[in-house]
């Protein structure tokens, strides 16, 4: 399991930019793309946009897609790009993950959000950046990493209500102007030899299993088999049995089994309609008594094994149980691949080459007093259905080149 619950007292970490740092980490930056998640090159349609609102003087959302770990670099690509440093809103646990990172990471711009509770803080912080118009503002309204670049998961619908503040407060000042939002699609287009490429990570995820390796079947039957061999281990796991029918069958029933006990426990059985939602409203009701003490170390073990059990329902949220289906893309493939190792071990090895393209749609004015209705929040719709849109777009932006050795 990552380590992406802090069981601290939660301090908010503003942004302490520094010319210095974002010049020297940006220089860096594409060297380390390469070695770390093997992105090896990117491309930046519509950057014009988001260009134009820089310059007439406009507080700018950047609300972008999150399918890989490596979005906020690639972002910070993009902002080279531009030549306007970003700031981002980022999770409270990646400053708790080593002293150089909760150094670096406010002196380029990132500041803490707490994903378990309201934070105040956090939202004043952003508003005010959005207000400023000196940086952009970048969020992944998705929450986290979703391993899913052909999937859009649901969006937050805070988002909106940060732009139409920020809004608010950008039209009292003098001069008066406004915030934007501009929806960004990242792209991953893989390029080399895949099965080549995966082989490796399959033969070891296969001998975990205790299988002989499955070299002469299709890669597709191989990937499937790896995912429903693992699928059934935690079905034995949490249900006593491996279930009948299709993954997309069995995933929301494990689901539901990881959720619904801790739902009448914590929640007095209110579901909430998402299931991300469902983990962070659990989550929220869980971490208190750990963070301030008083319980008892068998209470303390007991409540991080229910946190375990939320880690594995917003690990298998990402399996949408047809991602496979006909004759899916390398990248989906290699997504799947990466996804069962890092289910497996917390991490997954790069590979490259991997080519970025990263779109900037056109902007979507905030208003302010143009709040959430029946329907959800307007802004937010709306940011979606470009997403969804520069999602299919995306898929044509694929470069005809040779494959690598």
């Amino acid at each position: 399991m990552q380590n992406i619950v802090i069981a601290k007292a939660y301090r908010f970490v503003p942004p302490r930019f520094s010319p210095f740092w974002a010049r020297l980490l940006q220089w860096y930056l594409p060297m380390y793309l390469r070695q770390t998640f093997g992105v090896t090159s990117w491309e930046f349609p519509g950057a014009e946009r988001l260009v134009s609102s820089l310059k007439s003087g406009s507080g700018v959302l950047l609300a972008s897609n999150h399918c890989r770990p490596c979005d906020p670099m690639v972002l910070g690509l993009l902002a080279r790009e531009v030549a306007r440093p970003f700031h981002v809103m980022a999770s409270w646990h990646l400053f708790m993950q080593s002293r150089l990172q909760s150094f670096l990471l406010p002196r380029i711009g990132v500041f803490s959000v707490y994903r378990e509770g309201l934070d105040r803080e956090a939202l004043k912080c952003a508003t005010r950046v959005l207000s400023e118009g000196r940086f952009p503002l970048v969020v992944f309204p998705e929450g986290f990493v979703t391993r899913n670049n052909d999937r859009l998961l649901n969006l937050m619908d805070g988002i909106g209500f940060l732009a139409r503040s920020a809004a608010k407060r950008r039209a009292a000042s003098l001069p008066p102007g406004r915030v934007v939002a501009h929806p960004v699609f990242i792209r991953y287009f893989f390029e080399g030899r895949l099965e080549k490429t995966v082989a490796p990570v399959l033969r070891e995820i296969e001998a975990r299993l205790s299988w002989q390796p499955q070299p002469h079947l299709p890669l597709r039957e191989r990937v499937v088999n790896a995912g429903l061999a693992l699928l059934a281990l935690k079905e034995i796991e949490h249900l006593g049995a491996s279930q009948p029918g299709g993954a997309k069958e069995r995933l929301p029933r494990l689901l539901d089994h990881l959720l619904e006990p801790l739902e009448q426990e914590w929640t007095g059985g209110h579901r909430e309609p998402d299931t991300m939602a469902r983990v962070k409203r659990l989550r929220t009701a869980i971490l208190p008594d750990m963070v301030h003490g008083g319980i008892s170390e068998e209470e303390s073990a007991r409540r991080w094994r229910q946190l375990a059990d939320l880690y594995l329902a917003q690990q298998l949220h990402c399996y949408s149980g047809d991602y496979l289906a006909g004759d899916p893309s390398p990248e989906r493939l290699l997504e799947m691949v990466e996804r069962f190792e890092e289910d497996l071990t917390d991490t997954a090895r790069p590979h490259p080459p991997i080519h970025a393209v990263i779109t900037v749609g056109e902007a979507v004015e905030a208003v302010p007093g143009t709040d959430r209705g029946p329907e959800g929040d307007p802004l937010v719709n709306e940011l979606r259905c470009r997403l969804e849109v520069m999602l299919e777009q995306s898929k044509t932006r694929r470069r005809a080149r040779p494959l690598t050795p």
